[in-house]
């Protein structure tokens, strides 16, 4: 039998989430798909630069470079969710983000606009089942009739991935840029 209060309460706490959820982001292109990070996680553009790779790293963390004077670690996002590697172009980027408190960059295919969407054009990002992680997905964004993938950037790099990045900038010969707790948010 259902609980018409407790569907009540659901609902109202769906809808305080959706409006928080709601706000500016960068949205960016995968593979032909858009997705977007909350525009205040992102630091910077930059365009592809050299990258020092860094040896026994996942292919998803492509080495460190050198942002004036900051060494900083490179995750490829194609390889992160498994996509096909593709030749970097003109319109490829660096976008630096702080994910979990760590400065850490990420090649997207192109940028494409700061959007601003409402809560109320956020849903919640679809169940495929257990095996199927989708923790990392903020919300499924709606504007001007397309949707885009919202990403929870903090989650996207997982714990494992920062330690990864922290000895990835170790094995470049620079202190590490992740903190012991910032490890722990993840």
């Amino acid at each position: 039998m259902s609980n018409p209060i407790g569907n009540r309460a659901e609902a109202v706490a769906r809808e305080r989430r959706r409006e928080q959820r709601g706000g500016k982001f960068l949205t960016f292109f995968l593979a032909g798909e858009e997705y977007g990070l909350e525009i205040l996680k992102v630091q910077e553009i930059i365009g592809i630069m050299d990258i020092t790779p860094v040896p026994r790293t996942p292919d998803h963390i492509r080495g460190v470079i050198n942002l004036r004077g900051k060494v900083i670690p490179i995750v490829d996002l194609r390889l992160k969710f498994l996509m096909e590697s593709a030749e970097r172009t003109s319109e490829s980027c660096i976008i630096v983000v702080e994910a979990n408190r760590v400065q850490t960059g990420i090649v997207v295919d192109k940028v494409s606009e700061v959007l601003d969407v409402l809560g109320e054009n956020i849903e919640d990002a679809p169940n495929f089942g257990a095996d199927v992680r989708t923790d990392y997905i903020l919300g499924i964004g709606k504007s001007e009739g397309h949707v885009k993938l919202l990403l929870d950037i903090d989650r996207v790099m997982s714990e494992e991935d920062l330690a990864q990045l922290a000895a990835a900038c170790r094995d470049a010969g620079e202190e590490a840029p992740i903190e012991e707790e910032a490890m722990s948010v993840a």
